[in-house]
C-alpha cells in the first residue's frame, strides 16, 4: 500500500467548549447523531471528545488536500457531517466518510490516532491507496 496523504490537527478543548455552549450555535450539526451520542454517553466532559472529532475530521480534509498537491482543489464545499469518527467496542476510533467525501477518497484505506492532553485535543490521519 501506498500513503496518499497524511493529516495533522489540534484542537484547543476550552476554546471548542465556549464555541459549543455559545447561544444560537450551530457546530453540533457537524457531527453525526452517532458522534454526539458517543460524546454525551462516554464521559462528563463531551467538549474534549468534539474536539478529538474535529480534529479528525479536519485532519483528514488535510490529509486528502495533500494528497493532491498541485492538483485543482476538489472538495471545495466540506460538510463535516459526512465525516464520521466511530469507535469499535473497545473504544478504538475509526473514520467513515460519506457523501461527497466518500465518492472523492474512494476505496482508500482511512487511519486515526485521536488524543487528548491537559486543555489540547489532537488528531492524526493518513489516507492509503488500496
Amino acid at each position: 500500500m501506498t500513503v496518499r496523504g497524511i493529516g495533522f490537527d489540534l484542537v484547543c478543548v476550552s476554546e471548542f467548549a465556549e464555541q459549543l455552549a455559545h447561544p444560537g450555535t450551530t457546530m453540533l450539526k457537524n457531527f453525526t447523531v452517532g458522534e454526539r451520542r458517543y460524546c454525551s454517553d462516554v464521559t462528563d466532559d463531551p467538549a474534549r471528545h468534539y474536539a478529538a472529532r474535529w480534529a479528525a475530521k479536519e485532519a483528514l480534509i488535510k490529509a486528502w488536500s495533500g494528497s493532491r498537491f498541485a492538483q485543482p482543489v476538489q472538495m471545495p464545499d466540506v460538510r463535516y457531517d459526512q465525516i464520521e469518527v466511530v469507535n469499535d467496542n473497545w473504544g478504538r476510533p475509526s473514520i467513515v466518510v460519506k457523501g461527497d467525501i466518500a465518492g472523492y477518497i474512494g476505496d482508500a484505506a482511512i487511519h486515526v490516532s485521536l488524543t487528548h492532553d491537559g486543555d489540547m485535543a489532537g488528531a492524526f490521519v493518513i489516507i492509503e491507496d488500496p
